[in-house]
C-alpha cells in the first residue's frame, strides 16, 4: 500500500510503499495502530481543509448531519449518538450556535433540558457537506475498485469492533488502565 503525505496547496503525494512518518522503535510491536495515527491524522487535516471552505470545522459536519436526518435532539442524545463527551459537545454546539447553523429550544416534554435543531442557515449548507464528504471519500480512495474499497470499509469495521469489544470488557488486559 502506498502511503501519502500532502503537498501544500496540491493533495497527496504518493511517496513509495514507505510510510510517510518513520514508525519509531516503540511503536515496532503496533504498526497497524501507529499506521491507524497516521491515517486518522492525514484524514483529519483534509476534512479540515474542506469544511473551513464551508465554515465547519471536523466533527461539527457530524453533528449537523444526525440533526438534518433525525431532527432536534437534546445534546446529552447528540453525546450518546455521537460517542463524544459532554465538554466536547457543549464547545461543538455553542460554536455552531454562534455560526448561525443550530439553536436551541426548550423541550416540550423536559423543562429542564432544551433541544438543539438546525437552522435555515444550516439546511443550506447540507449540499456543501454532502460535496465535501463525497471529495474526502474520493481522495481517500482513490484509486481503489469496487472490491478493495468493500474489503476496506469490512477492514475498519472488524477494527473498530475489535476495540469495542475491548472496551467492553472489562477483563480484557490493560483496558482499564488505557480506555477507562
Amino acid at each position: 500500500m502506498a502511503q501519502s503525505t500532502p503537498t501544500p496547496g496540491k493533495g497527496p503525494a504518493v511517496v513509495g510503499q514507505e510510510a510517510s512518518v518513520p514508525v519509531p522503535a516503540a511503536a515496532g510491536g503496533g504498526p497497524i495502530s501507529h499506521a491507524i495515527f497516521r491515517l486518522a491524522r492525514l484524514h483529519r487535516m483534509y476534512a479540515g481543509q474542506l469544511l473551513r471552505r464551508i465554515g465547519l470545522h471536523p466533527g461539527q459536519e457530524l453533528v449537523m448531519m444526525h440533526l438534518w436526518e433525525l431532527g432536534p435532539q437534546r445534546q446529552a442524545d447528540l453525546v450518546r449518538l455521537l460517542d463524544s463527551d459532554a465538554a466536547t459537545m457543549t464547545r461543538t454546539v455553542q460554536r455552531l450556535e454562534q455560526a448561525g447553523f443550530v439553536r436551541r429550544r426548550p423541550s416540550p416534554t423536559d423543562k429542564r433540558a432544551s433541544l438543539i435543531e438546525p437552522t435555515a442557515a444550516s439546511h443550506a449548507l447540507r449540499r456543501e457537506v454532502e460535496q465535501s464528504w463525497s471529495q474526502l471519500e474520493d481522495l481517500v480512495a482513490a484509486g481503489m475498485n469496487p472490491g478493495e474499497r468493500t474489503e476496506a470499509l469490512r477492514t475498519l469495521e472488524r477494527l473498530e469492533h475489535n476495540l469495542l469489544q475491548a472496551a467492553a470488557d472489562p477483563g480484557c488486559a490493560g483496558t482499564e488502565r488505557q480506555l477507562g
